[in-house]
């Protein structure tokens, strides 16, 4: 029995395993997707907080990339954790000497114990050295204020935000909603020409950690398996939706990770 695809996540370790390379591992195996990593930093972190963070040498970032693209190859690719600018700078570089095309940008720049993930000082480097590669980017509300300069208070402006980003050199633009207030959550793609709005019903609980890091890796696994931007959103909303409504009760002590194994998507 062969794999659907093959996907790469380029990003940070959780050494709780809700978040980072671990929770994207976790949803590629759940799409039935050869799941492969390269690790940029590694965070000592639980539910409550990050305690420390180790990044690696750029060096050995590229060493990994080109161990993987030399021998196996990927159908998609996600960046997540790129802290700082070296890491960026060495990303943007490999991932354009192997013409990867489906490359899926999250732009994770806090964690949701408010630990700053990207360093300010390389803020600038990531808006022009990865945004432009991005065949999809995965901004939640606070994020794409950093990116756009558009303070966000409701889908109009998030419109607005999805535009400005797109002129930065992503093929598409999907803005997360989650932050807005409502019943109801809703992510706006824009794919420079339409906006599609995706809704699901809103799930009150604290188990959220990883939210960002498993959605942009659902849609990771959907490209992989070589579905359309529109399927692989829509797919990834409804993944998402049933991952954090199974999420455990029982892991930690602050916001606890995502049920990865949920069923009926794939």
């Amino acid at each position: 029995m062969n794999y659907k695809g093959k996907a790469l996540t380029i990003a940070g370790s959780d050494s709780s395993g809700g978040a980072g390379i671990q929770a994207d591992l976790k949803t590629f195996q759940a799409f039935d997707v050869y799941g492969m990593s390269v690790i940029t930093s590694v965070t000592a972190q639980n539910t409550l907080e990050v305690k420390a963070i180790y990044d690696i040498p750029k060096e050995f970032v590229a060493l990994q990339i080109d161990s993987i693209l030399e021998d196996i190859g990927v159908d998609a690719v996600k960046t997540g954790m790129l802290s700082n600018e070296e890491i960026i700078e060495t990303v943007a570089e490999r991932l354009k000497f192997y013409k990867i095309e489906k490359v899926v940008v999250d732009p994770v720049m806090v964690s949701k114990s408010k630990a700053r993930l990207l360093k300010e000082s390389a803020e600038k480097r990531f808006l022009e050295l990865i945004i432009p590669l991005a065949f999809i980017i995965t901004p939640n509300i606070p994020e794409a204020e950093v990116i756009s300069g558009v303070k966000i208070k409701n889908t109009d402006d998030m419109k607005v935000s999805a535009k400005i980003i797109r002129e930065m050199g992503a093929k598409n633009v999907l803005i997360k909603g989650g932050h807005l207030e409502g019943e109801v959550t809703v992510d706006i793609l824009f794919d420079g020409r339409d906006f599609h709005l995706f809704e699901e019903k809103r799930i009150q609980t604290k188990n959220t950690h990883g939210t960002g890091c498993t959605f942009s890796s659902a849609i990771t696994a959907c490209l992989a398996r070589g579905e359309d931007i529109y399927s692989a959103v829509k797919k990834a909303k409804r993944y998402i939706t049933l991952a954090i409504r199974e999420a455990p009760n029982n892991i930690g002590r602050g916001f606890g990770p995502l049920y990865h194994n949920v069923g009926g998507i794939v």
